[in-house]
Parts: structure tokens; sequence; C-alpha cells
């Protein structure tokens, strides 16, 4: 099987591990300008190399190289945690906005 052949299926393989909304945490990443470990992100593609293109929670986009870069997906439980604590964090930025827009009293 020449090399071609070899990461198309590769790749494909990823595509179906890896959907486009998956979430994914860094373990470590073989590059100069690597994303530090422990930062999660959102899986945007898979290219036809088997590239998975990201972005990352701390506002990067570079993709991981399934080879080279240790990263695990996030397990349903850990999602749900995510999900909370925004929820939680959008009632809390709500309420601060309900409160700064009351009245003011001054003596």
């Amino acid at each position: 099987m020449n090399e071609f052949l070899k990461l198309e299926k590769e790749a494909k393989r990823y595509k179906g591990q890896y959907p486009n909304g998956a979430r994914l945490e860094l373990i470590s990443m073989e590059d100069p300008q690597a994303v530090p470990p422990g930062t999660r992100g959102t899986v945007q593609f898979v290219d036809d190399v088997g590239s998975i293109h990201m972005n990352w929670d701390n506002g990067r986009t570079l993709a991981l190289v399934p080879k080279e870069d240790s990263f695990r997906k996030l397990t349903e439980q850990e999602i749900e945690q995510e999900q909370n604590a925004m929820c939680v964090e959008e009632t809390t930025d709500e309420l601060a906005d309900e409160q700064s827009d009351g009245p003011v009293m001054s003596m």
C-alpha cells in the first residue's frame, strides 16, 4: 500500500473517531509553537491526511497530528461538567447585569 492510501485510510478512521464538534484535551504536542498541555478544544474537521484541526479554548487553532501529538477525547461526564460550568457562569453574568441595572441609592 502506498503512503497516500495509508494516510487516506488513517484519515477516514480519525474522522470516525473524532467527528466535528468532538471535545479533546491535549496531553503533549510536538510543535515549537505548541498549545499548552491540558488545554481543551473542539474538533473543526479532520483533513485528508489525518490532521485534526482544532479550535482550542485558549483561542489557538493549531491542528493535532495523531502520530506525533498526545491527546484524549473527553468523556460524556466531562462534557456535561463543562456545560454545567458554562450555565453557572452565564447565570452569574446575567445576575450581575441585572444588579448593575437596578436603581442606585446614595446618602
